[in-house]
Parts: structure tokens; sequence; C-alpha cells
């Protein structure tokens, strides 16, 4: 297992628990020591990411450092969950990278994607762990960035 510096968690937002599942043997396939927090409801992700709901007081939540969304899921979509997002403050979305996973072939929603300054890229499902090595190669292990994404 290889750790990254500043990749302590990746976080799976699906509501289809199978996907989850598998993906997550995907990130451990790709030798990462990281944890995986895999949720199936996009609302239970911000607070995830907020430390309130079930997650209030809960010592030690590592923050993601690479959070794959699904758009379409019952409830909040992937949509609606990067307008909740958007609102959140710098320091709550600070060095996170942010990737569409989806089956939609709406090329639309791949077109909504790239126009979302907080949305790394748009990947189709399934995820594949040369996928994530790749991910954690440019945005990660990128000597030439600072912090993922080039943020500061």
């Amino acid at each position: 297992m290889r750790k990254i510096k500043d990749l302590d968690c990746v976080l799976l937002i699906d509501d289809d628990r199978p996907t989850n599942f598998i993906h997550k043997k995907v990130i451990e396939k790709a030798g990462l020591e990281v944890e995986v927090q895999a949720l199936t409801s996009a609302s239970e992700a911000l607070d995830f990411l907020t430390g309130t709901g079930k997650y209030a007081g809960v010592p030690q939540l590592h923050r993601p450092g690479i959070i794959f969304l699904d758009i379409n899921m019952p409830g909040m979509n992937g949509w609606e969950f990067m307008d909740a997002y958007h609102q959140l403050s710098e320091s709550q979305k600070a060095r996170i990278v942010v990737i569409m996973l989806t089956t939609s072939l709406n090329a639309d929603d791949r077109e909504r994607a790239q126009q979302d300054k907080d949305i790394a890229t748009f990947y189709h499902k399934p995820l594949r762990s040369e996928m994530v090595m790749e991910l954690v190669n440019l945005y990660f292990l990128n000597d030439n960035a600072e912090t993922p994404l080039g943020l500061n």
C-alpha cells in the first residue's frame, strides 16, 4: 500500500451499494493507503463534509482528497449536491478533487461538468484502477502543483 500526501480519504457518493462496493475494491486494487467512505446519499455526503447530522461531533473524520460523484440519485442528485457544495466555505472545499462518475450518456451532463469550476473531470462508470492512478498522478503527485488542482 502506498501513502499519498494529502490523500487520506476517498469519498464515493452513489445510491447503488453494489457499485460502491466494486469501486471500493478498485481503489484498494490501485494500492493506495486511503480510507474509502462509501455513501448512498448526496445529503449524507454533505453532512460528512461539514461534520453535521450524524457526523456531528465524530472525532477525526478524514477530509476526502477525491470525491467520486454519481449524477442520477434519488432525493438529492449529483447536480443538486454540487449546488450545495458551491455554498460550502473555501476551507470545507479546500484540496478536494471532485470527479463526476456516471453512466449518463447525456452530452449536456458532460458539458455542464466541464463548465463547473469545482468539477475536475467527468468519467464514465465503471471506475478502473488506472483512472484512480491517473487522478493521483495528476492532482497529488504533480511536483509543479503546490496543492491539488493548483488551488491555493
